[in-house]
């Protein structure tokens, strides 16, 4: 395959997708807890004749490969493998919001969309579509976890997991109207294998008792009564061995928290999310090195539109 600019009119007999960004773990909901947020990646795509056209506006134009190793077009060739056709000639065009490297599941994003994208452009070939079951295991076979994929797809608060088959599932809640959340976006990257790396081979008993409460807890809490959302958002098997990697982004959780605001590192961080109810007043906290904002939930996941 080869890369070259894209033109900017449409993409003809193409589709394209729209795909929140997520925040992960939400606490002490280790590689299961997700959030949808209304923040988004566009894609579009369609066929051509042969090779690659690919092009790329917003976060990552000019940094993420213009080739066939760029992750939306690894997705779609997913796809394609699952249901035995090979891939055809690709245009593409992304239009990206959702920062890189921030803990705000910009990779499960670049991967539901080509997995999505790929589904469609099967289909329209007369080739067969795949399930959303199949589309959450592939994309957690590419991410090696479904915590922030589910989100993804299917949007709103999930538990995702994977039953003793080896078969990812996902349970999908909706978040309680009072709650709403703020994102505090770093302006750093982190490496998810460089903070995992970072993680203990084993814990106390006692802390891994406490985060099976307060994960319960938050089930409640997000969806039920939010009255509890602090004491459910603290976490003891990851965020304070993370910390020293991001120390601005911890100091932040840490005063949030003492302020009475459940706060919590975004997936593998450096970002962090607030899950807060009435009053917040967003000036008060903002710090150099984050862009603070208020993020709807988004309640349906992504949704291709044909173009």
């Amino acid at each position: 395959m080869t890369a070259a600019g894209a033109s900017a009119a449409a993409i003809a007999g193409s589709a394209t997708v729209r795909v929140p960004a997520t925040s992960a773990n939400l606490g002490p909901g280790f590689d299961s807890f997700g959030l949808a947020l209304a923040r988004y990646d566009e894609v579009t795509a369609g066929r051509i004749e042969h090779g690659l056209v690919l092009q790329v506006t917003g976060v990552g134009a000019g940094e993420v490969p213009l080739t066939a190793e760029h992750l939306v077009v690894r997705a779609i060739g997913t796809a394609f493998t699952a249901v035995g056709e090979q891939l055809p000639g690709l245009q593409l065009r992304c239009v990206n919001c959702i920062p890189h490297g921030g803990g705000l599941g910009s990779s499960a994003a670049a991967t539901i969309a080509g997995l999505l994208l790929g589904r469609e452009l099967i289909v329209s070939g007369g080739g067969r579509r795949l399930t959303d079951d199949e589309v959450l295991a592939l994309g957690t076979e590419m991410e090696g976890h479904p915590d922030n994929v589910a989100p993804a797809l299917f949007g709103g608060f999930t538990l995702a997991f994977v039953n003793d088959g080896g078969r990812p599932m996902a349970v999908r809640r909706e978040v309680h109207p009072d709650i709403r959340v703020v994102v505090f976006s770093a302006h750093q990257a982190s490496s998810t294998h460089h903070t995992r790396g970072l993680l203990p081979a084993m814990v106390p008993h006692a802390d891994a008792a406490a985060n099976a409460a307060a994960a319960g807890l938050l089930v409640h809490a997000l969806t039920a009564d939010p009255r509890y959302l602090l004491p459910a958002t603290r976490d003891r098997l990851h965020q304070d061995y993370r910390a020293p990697a991001m120390p601005d982004s911890a100091r932040l959780v840490s005063d949030l928290r003492r302020a009475g605001i459940a706060a919590v590192i975004s997936g593998a961080g450096p970002s962090v999310i607030a899950l807060v109810t009435g009053e917040f007043d967003l000036t008060r906290w903002v710090r150099p090195g984050f862009e603070a904002a208020e993020v709807d939930v988004c309640t349906r996941g992504a949704r291709i539109h044909p173009t």
